[in-house]
């Protein structure tokens, strides 16, 4: 056995097909079926589901994974405490966020990069839920988003919380010039307008939801959307108002939309920078995190 073909299995895992996971691991396709056959041969047990086409793991193949992600995810981070040794601290974080989290994150990484300017940073956007699975997985070194504070604890995982500053209505004061003002605007008010929103399967989305249907009320969404840079354009023209949580976006970048906050109960679940234990996290991740922390008590 050695690290490669623990690797390769992890990007199988990844990529759910053995030919884009022959390319994510540079080998030629009948190369990492031979390498992955041969780690079969020499533990015993049968790893994979095969047929014509990847058909998932073995249940001896998914406890074989869970310890492959764990040397894997220690194999990377020597590798990247030695490149920091040899040529100081740099490198790639690989970044999970929630979108409409309560902070900006750009801010956080312009702030932290400050310190460490050879950081680099690739972020994937993801579900509440794949946030979870992926820091669990080792797919990503950094979540940002919503979470369980129970859970953080149980599953050993360190966390920064993100102050919750409440929800924001964000609109175009050209389109609905009767929004404009200062004091927080009620649900019903709220459901009286058009609204740009994130897709109902969003953590957020899914929390504004449920306050308003127990307060015996209904969203009207007029546009739903994936993308934060959709909703903003709708908002701007005047499709409809937008609800973000207060602290998300930049009001330097919007200059010509206004906010008025909102009169709803918080989210039951907390908002949080997390990484993986002392010990178990990559010194790049705990540098990080540890940095953010420290911008974010400040």
């Amino acid at each position: 056995m050695d690290i490669k073909q623990l690797i390769y299995l992890c990007n199988l895992e990844r990529e759910r097909h053995f030919g884009r996971a022959a390319e994510a691991s540079f080998v030629s396709q009948p190369t990492l079926s031979m390498r992955l056959k041969n780690l079969e041969k020499e533990l015993g047990v049968s790893l994979i589901n095969r047929g014509n086409n990847f058909e998932g793991f073995t249940a001896e193949g998914e406890r074989v994974l869970a310890w492959a992600r764990e040397i894997v995810s220690v194999y990377q981070g020597l590798k990247l405490e030695v490149e920091s040794l040899k040529h100081g601290f740099n490198g790639t974080l690989r970044i999970g966020a929630v979108p409409q989290c309560s902070i900006s994150l750009a801010q956080m990484l312009k702030a932290v990069s400050e310190r460490f300017p050879q950081l680099d940073y690739r972020i994937a956007v993801l579900s509440a839920d794949q946030l979870l699975e992926a820091l669990t997985a080792h797919t990503v070194d950094i979540g940002i988003g919503f979470f369980e504070l129970a859970t953080l604890k149980e599953l050993h995982f360190q966390s920064q919380p993100l102050a919750d500053s409440g929800i924001e209505l964000v609109f175009h004061p050209q389109h609905f010039p009767q929004l404009v003002g200062d004091k927080p605007l009620t649900l019903a008010e709220v459901t009286a307008l058009p609204l740009c929103l994130a897709e109902p399967t969003r953590y957020f989305r899914r929390y504004l939801d449920q306050h308003f249907r127990e307060a015996g009320l209904t969203l009207h969404a007029r546009m739903e959307t994936t993308s934060i840079f959709q909703l903003l354009e709708g908002i701007f023209v005047g499709l409809g108002c937008g609800l973000f949580p207060q602290g998300n976006l930049l009001p330097a970048m919007t200059p010509d939309l206004q906010r008025r906050p909102i009169a709803i109960p918080a989210m039951s679940r907390h908002a949080a920078v997390v990484i993986a234990e002392p010990g178990r996290a990559t010194p790049l991740a705990q540098h990080f995190f540890d940095a953010a922390g420290n911008w974010l008590q400040q």
